[in-house]
């Protein structure tokens, strides 16, 4: 999703387009990566000179959610973070969640095909989406852990 796609979005939902969603969608595209916390968009927003009230980015990003522009996501961690939905993919892609510095990084493999398959097949269960967490330690961090044991 681009810009121009929000903001038509926004309007056929009968939402403004307001120079804070603008750059709220703008900071979580050049942030894609870092799925970020309401807080931590703040921050960035705040370092970019947007300033926005927390109040704002809550309630905007629950707008975002609800009209597909974004995903709410759950790494476990107290924190809900999102992303921007990329349409080009069937399903949200997956994440892998190091325990240790909590470093997420994205798996855009997807294995899961042949088993919706059996599940649509056997249970006569239309699966919509899924989303898979994988925790465990980083390279990172299991490099570090090898070198304090040596």
């Amino acid at each position: 999703m681009n810009l121009d796609e929000m903001r038509s979005l926004l309007t056929e939902n009968g939402y403004k387009n307001t120079t804070q969603r603008n750059g709220m969608f703008l900071a979580l595209e050049k942030h894609a990566g870092d799925h970020l916390s309401p807080e931590q968009l703040h921050s960035v927003l705040a370092e970019e000179g947007n300033h926005v009230g927390i109040a704002t980015i809550y309630r905007t990003l629950q707008i975002f959610e609800s009209l597909g522009i974004v995903h709410k996501l759950d790494f476990d961690d107290r924190a809900y973070r999102y992303e921007i939905v990329n349409q080009d993919e069937a399903h949200m892609h997956h994440h892998l969640i190091c325990e240790r510095c909590e470093k997420v990084t994205e798996l855009h493999v997807d294995l899961l095909d042949k088993l919706e398959a059996i599940v649509e097949k056997d249970y006569g269960f239309t699966i919509t989406d899924h989303a898979v967490k994988i925790f465990g330690i980083c390279k990172a961090c299991g490099e570090k852990q090898e070198e304090t044991l040596e």
